[in-house]
């Protein structure tokens, strides 16, 4: 295999490459000179990185559950960077924003302010068990940063594990602890002591356990666990935002396991918490309480870079050093949005919608695509759907990526994930009118490549 064609199979993760002819001949086909010079400029200007610049279009407004280019096209958004759990420019958090700025746009630090301990007891309120002591961050990425930095000095130990193909951020220490492989080759030698283990993933498992999972993957991850002796905490998301549901004692049983040995349990809810899946924390699918949680994405209402973690209570330990110390880290606006962003989860009643919505949703995308020569699995749980795409005999990339694009011609926007999985987070107050939209138009997208294909 060539070096660019390599480079180009790694970097299937997002859909968004460019390498790919296919997205070229989109921007041929789809965009107007205009827009790409306007593109053209955004990349002389822009260092440029895989999956972000140069860019595929340009928006000029996006509102609920739509984005809109520069051009007028309006689409669908169920990919959305996961921050739009109540969509786009909601209302309620427009005016919360407005109204602190025009009292307190900025706190210094070494001082407080009431939003942002209004949204640090309101999130300790949510918590269960002793999931009590907030630390607020500008990105997600930062806020693992600070989880792993409060397991060290909780433990005394420095060693995580975390599980392959996971990603918990851009940054070094959150590249380390992830797992999916062109993040980590292109960060090049990253933080010692970060173990890794197969993912409970029932779709691919390397273990090969069949149609009855015996949770060998949890077996093998107290057996490095049980080897490495001294390891600080195992650091995972809930659930793979591809999605990837675990088994349904999965973690419980690691849970058992980090207690065994004196392993923290960090669990990542960035892109899931806030009552995507259909509980406000994913865990609690799975009935276990994990030592940290971190949030972020959907916290700072689509506006705002917000993310935090919730501790237990007892680890309220590491004053003499500053683990987090961020210069936004209690941004008034921010706070504000996040307090705004959970009103209207509470009012609207959106976490049980999700529950009660995604499972209508996922039956009705399951109907709809039964049978169809490029859908492998439709899967989901509360408002996070993925359907698996790919030929016989194909990794699906290249169908997939096909997909995308023919989508986005008909005004669907979605993720790709592990190359050929089309990932959909609508927000949690989608219009059932607009699902309906989406599952028409990606139907009609998949029927037209595999005429193509054909």
């Amino acid at each position: 295999m060539s070096t660019s064609a390599s480079k180009l199979d790694h970097l299937r993760t997002e859909g968004d490459i460019n390498l790919s002819p296919h997205r070229h001949r989109f921007q041929a086909e789809h965009l107007s000179s205009a827009t790409r010079k306007l593109l053209a400029k955004d990349a002389q200007h822009f260092l440029h990185q895989a999956m972000s610049t140069p860019c595929l279009n340009a928006l000029r407004s996006a509102e609920g559950a739509w984005i809109e280019d520069v051009e007028g096209r309006r689409y669908l958004d169920f990919h959305g960077n996961n921050v739009h759990q109540i969509g786009f420019r909601h209302p309620h958090v427009i005016a919360a924003i407005k109204a602190q700025l025009d009292t307190l746009p900025f706190c210094t630090r070494r001082y407080t302010n009431e939003p942002a301990i209004q949204l640090a007891a309101k999130l300790s309120a949510r918590g269960p068990g002793d999931l009590r002591r907030v630390l607020f961050a500008p990105g997600g990425a930062t806020a693992i940063g600070m989880a792993l930095k409060l397991a060290r000095a909780v433990t005394g130990r420095f060693k995580t594990i975390s599980l392959w193909d996971a990603f918990h951020g851009a940054s070094l220490d959150a590249l380390s602890v992830g797992g999916e492989r062109s993040f980590c080759e292109a960060a090049g030698p990253l933080l010692p002591g970060c173990e890794h283990a197969p993912p409970p993933d029932p779709s691919h498992c390397p273990f090969r356990c069949g149609k009855e999972c015996n949770l060998a993957c949890a077996d093998y991850l107290e057996y490095i666990l049980e080897h490495q002796g001294d390891v600080a905490a195992v650091v995972a998301e809930t659930v793979r935002n591809v999605p990837i549901i675990p088994p349904p004692d999965y973690w419980q049983r690691i849970r058992a396991a980090c207690d065994r040995h004196g392993a923290l349990l960090i669990l990542d809810e960035i892109p899931i918490g806030l009552g995507r899946t259909g509980r406000f924390f994913a865990f609690e699918y799975f009935g276990v309480v994990p030592d940290m949680v971190v949030l972020g994405k959907g916290l700072g209402g689509g506006i705002f870079p917000l993310a935090g973690i919730l501790a237990r209570e007892q680890f309220n330990v590491a004053a003499e050093r500053s683990l987090g110390h961020y210069t936004h880290e209690k941004n008034p606006a921010a706070c504000a949005a996040g307090l705004a962003t959970l009103e209207v989860i509470e009012q609207g009643r959106l976490v049980e919608r999700a529950a009660e919505l995604g499972a209508r949703t996922l039956a009705d995308l399951r109907r709809r695509l039964a049978g169809h020569p490029l859908v492998r699995e439709v899967r989901g749980l509360g408002l996070l759907l993925g359907v698996e795409v790919g030929r016989a005999g194909s990794n699906g990339h290249d169908e997939a990526e096909r997909v995308m694009y023919a989508a986005l011609r008909r005004g669907l926007n979605f993720k790709v994930s592990k190359g050929n999985v089309l990932t959909f987070a609508p927000p949690l107050n989608v219009a059932e009118s607009e699902l309906d939209q989406a599952w028409t138009r990606l139907r009609a997208a998949l029927d037209a490549v595999a005429s193509n294909l054909a």
